[in-house]
């Protein structure tokens, strides 16, 4: 079975995610599962980055050890993922004691190859970012990532020589087009950072402690960057000493899903740490984009920031799901409202899917006491729902394996739409009153059956709860991705999926608890 190696960016732990940082573990699970689907054996790999200046100022501020801090932070992601049905294979941890070990190692193997070398650091600094920039980064005069104020730091510091694997990165992403999705934020890359010339990069600080310390200066930590962005690798048995086999099974990584406000530090610092070690880059870096809410980044201070898990109380965890990995497009910002949100799930999950699988399984179950089986008594008006339903996986895995997310599911709910149109088409109602139409009756249910049956089974990755929720209905364990001309059904009861959504009266009780 061929391996599939999918990771999120680590989540930093300096609070409780909002819902677009949330977007992104969605994303990838969605991803992940529709690999096992394909039959890949998939490994999936999230969890947390605990270090840094950031989370030591936070927990002096909470009056708790910084591990303490961490340890709360790490709980609450940790369980907001869960919250979201994520199907991760390991949460890892930064301040794991592993990771630690493995993560100085790395260090000293840097160092003894004159990777690594000590010097002094004067710049600007972003406390937030946890990143030094020099003035011409700068955005009128403030922090290029994420907008603040930057302050001068000196101190020593061992650093990187970032600026030595400059050329090899430029002919590796001429060599692998493919490296880096969207291609925007590769020319932004080659264009913004590698063409106008590397700079060696700080990896230990001495003006703070919360950190990995480093073997043979231990004053010095472990700068953010080489110690978060060796998670990939450390987690699944890297060891400069001697790698396990699970390492030599799963690297080099499939996929590396992040935000794209991280693209430079994965697709520039990390294939360089990968090329100091003499190790494989990961075969693909995929910057997404950001969810929006009504057009705006979320922020604290804007008071627009939204949470999952009050998301999921007020509308379920697939319709959540739903929404963020049919709204937000491969390369463009995503925008969430409540009001968007609500005309989502009355239009496409209770109109288009629960309509059709209710009217569909009630009518198997007026019809034929819930019993059909295919009497193959075929007419012309059939032919372009079984033509669609044949097709579907197919259409479906390729718009998945170029990440286009929101275009798959368009793909199953186009199946959806077709079999709502094939109700109103064959009308069932009629055919029912006449004896010598019973056949063909049981035939138009039967298709109608098997649309459900794949598109539940194909909807999988995407609404898990929801799909085993169609597959029980219908009662079958038959996830086969194809039609199947001799299956026969004993359906349950039907239960509405999704209820409609009064807009007005629900935004009223989100207004009440917020």
């Amino acid at each position: 079975m061929e391996k599939y190696y999918i990771s999120t960016a680590i989540a930093y732990t300096s609070g409780k995610p909002h819902i677009g940082n949330t977007y992104e573990i969605v994303l990838a699970d969605a991803i992940a599962r529709f690999k096992r689907l394909q039959g890949y054996d998939v490994y999936f790999q999230t969890g947390t980055d605990e270090h840094g200046e950031k989370i030591q100022l936070k927990a002096e501020s909470a009056g708790i050890t910084p591990q303490e801090f961490v340890d709360n932070v790490a709980s609450e992601i940790k369980r907001i993922w869960d919250i979201m049905n994520t199907s991760y294979n390991r949460f890892v941890r930064t301040t794991d004691s592993h990771h630690t070990e493995i993560v100085q190692k790395i260090f000293q193997k840097m160092l003894e190859s004159g990777d690594i070398y000590l010097g002094k650091y004067e710049g600007l600094y972003c406390t937030p970012c946890e990143s030094f920039f020099t003035e011409s980064q700068l955005i009128e005069g403030k922090c290029p990532d994420c907008g603040r104020s930057v302050c001068e730091k000196c101190e020593d510091a061992y650093f990187f020589r970032l600026s030595k694997y400059q050329d090899r990165i430029i002919a590796y992403y001429e060599e692998h087009p493919e490296f880096i999705e969207p291609i925007a934020r590769k020319n932004e890359m080659l264009n913004n950072f590698l063409k106008p010339g590397l700079q060696d990069l700080c990896v230990s600080r001495t003006s703070f402690d919360w950190g990995i310390p480093v073997l043979e200066d231990s004053k010095h930590v472990v700068y953010v960057w080489l110690d978060a962005l060796t998670n990939y690798i450390t987690n699944i048995g890297y060891d400069p000493d001697g790698s396990s086999s699970e390492f030599e099974k799963l690297w080099p990584a499939d996929l590396h899903l992040i935000g794209k406000d991280i693209i430079r530090f994965h697709t520039i610092y990390w294939p360089a740490f990968l090329m100091s070690l003499d190790l494989p880059l990961p075969k693909k870096i995929f910057g997404h984009p950001w969810l929006l809410t009504g057009n705006d980044k979320m922020s604290k201070s804007k008071g627009n920031v939204i949470y999952a898990d009050d998301l999921v109380k007020f509308f379920g965890v697939d319709a959540v799901r739903y929404y963020l990995l049919h709204e937000i497009p491969f390369q463009n910002d995503g925008n969430l409202t409540y009001e968007l949100l609500i005309d989502k799930i009355n239009v496409e999950l209770a109109n288009i899917l629960g309509n059709l699988v209710n009217r569909t399984i009630s009518m198997a179950k007026k019809y034929f006491d819930g019993n059909v089986e295919n009497k193959k008594e075929r007419e012309p008006e059939d032919d372009e729902l079984l033509t669609m339903i044949s097709t579907v996986f197919e259409k479906t895995a390729k718009k998945m394996d170029q990440l286009q997310v929101g275009e798959a599911l368009d793909e199953i709910f186009a199946v959806l739409r077709r079999a709502n149109k094939y109700v109103d088409e064959t009308a069932p109602w009629v055919l029912a009153k006449e004896e010598e139409k019973k056949n063909r009756l049981m035939t138009v249910l039967y298709h109608l059956l098997e649309s459900l049956r794949i598109t539940a089974s194909l909807l999988e990755p995407f609404m898990p709860d929801t799909a085993q929720e169609i597959l029980r209905q219908l009662n079958t364990e038959n996830k086969t991705l194809q039609f199947v001309e001799d299956c026969s059904y004993q359906v349950g009861d039907p239960v509405p999926l999704f209820a409609r959504i009064d807009k007005e009266k629900k935004l009223k009780e989100i207004e009440e608890f917020e």
